[in-house]
């Protein structure tokens, strides 16, 4: 009975964290709105919005780019609640202490946040700060996505992977992770340093393959479209890699597919994005359409290590990232 309940507890656990994430990836769409919309300094007090509470705001001033700002203030303040929740639940009821650590690291990268999207607005709007914002975002989104895994029931009872599963495509997976995130890190600087249209023309870029480097500006933009080659040519080789070499693994197909269908996506966007001058709807979708690749690629990353033999594990010897013990 004590395990039937326990197994109970762990599911709710799951689907909590489940829920974090999908309102961690919300979030990062309605900054990709505030960003697009221009609206970072609508609201120009912090933490309170025009003098007032933030839920005691008026829903009928919240109109224009009040409504970008000040929603995306209350979809934040939200997750920072879920969290301080997710970690509290952890603590309690989790016996892997190294999960119970990682959950604070999340709650301070969530409390950090915070913090830094005040200074954004109190400061007006700094680009190292902006900057900086963005890009813990996602590292808290693959923070909130990895905690679903590890409380998923299928990562309790890891099984040991058959011999022909080759350590390579943990390995492959992980550096597409990174580059994916170096990507998007990239796609912030261009993005608060307003070089998105430093290279007005997609495809070629003022007519060529390689643009003269006039300014600053169109050396940043040209460098994003750098590393989105550079990330296609990662996720295109571990797709194949997974597909020829381990096709029976449905765990590794689904979200190698998925990972493939959405960079055809992103690219679109990034097309639109240019021809349409930075339009709202495709500038938007191309920030969430890049989040989403990160955290898939970072579902493939952690279920090709799930399913790596036992002495191909990273940290093995500490346990550390180990399933917790039946």
């Amino acid at each position: 009975m004590d395990s039937q309940v326990q197994k109970q507890n762990g599911l709710w656990l799951h689907r909590f964290s489940k829920l974090l994430a999908g309102m961690t990836f919300i979030l990062i769409f309605i900054g990709g709105l505030v960003t697009s919309t221009g609206s970072g300094l609508s609201v120009p007090d912090w933490p309170n919005t025009y003098g007032q509470f933030m839920f005691s705001f008026p829903l009928s001033k919240m109109v224009g780019g009040i409504l970008y700002e000040h929603g995306h203030r209350m979809v934040a303040t939200v997750v920072g609640m879920l969290t301080v929740i997710l970690t509290i639940w952890v603590w309690a009821k989790e016996s892997r202490k190294w999960l119970k650590w990682y959950a604070l690291c999340a709650l301070a990268a969530v409390i950090l946040q915070g913090i830094l999207g005040g200074i954004t607005v109190l400061y007006l709007l700094p680009t190292p700060i902006s900057v900086l914002h963005g890009c813990l975002a996602q590292a808290f989104f693959l923070m909130t996505i990895a905690i679903a895994i590890f409380t998923s029931e299928k990562w309790k009872t890891a099984e040991e992977a058959p011999e022909s599963l080759q350590p390579a495509v943990f390995n492959i997976t992980l550096f597409t992770t990174v580059a994916v995130y170096i990507q998007l890190i990239l796609g912030a600087i261009m993005r608060h340093t307003g070089s998105g249209l430093a290279i007005p023309d997609f495809p070629l870029a003022f007519g060529k393959v390689i643009p003269p480097i006039q300014s600053q500006a169109v050396a940043i933009h040209f460098l994003h479209r750098l590393g989105a080659v550079v990330v296609s040519m990662f996720i295109i080789t571990t797709v194949a890699k997974i597909i020829r070499n381990h096709r029976e693994r449905i765990e590794l197909v689904r979200p190698a597919v998925v990972l493939v269908t959405a960079l055809i996506i992103q690219i679109t966007l990034a097309a639109f994005t240019i021809w349409s001058k930075k339009a709202v709807i495709p500038t938007t979708a191309h920030v969430a359409t890049g989040a989403f690749i990160l955290a898939t690629s970072l579902v493939l990353t952690l279920r090709a290590y799930r399913l790596l033999p036992a002495e191909d594990k990273l940290f093995r010897k500490k346990n550390i990232m180990e399933p917790a013990a039946a």
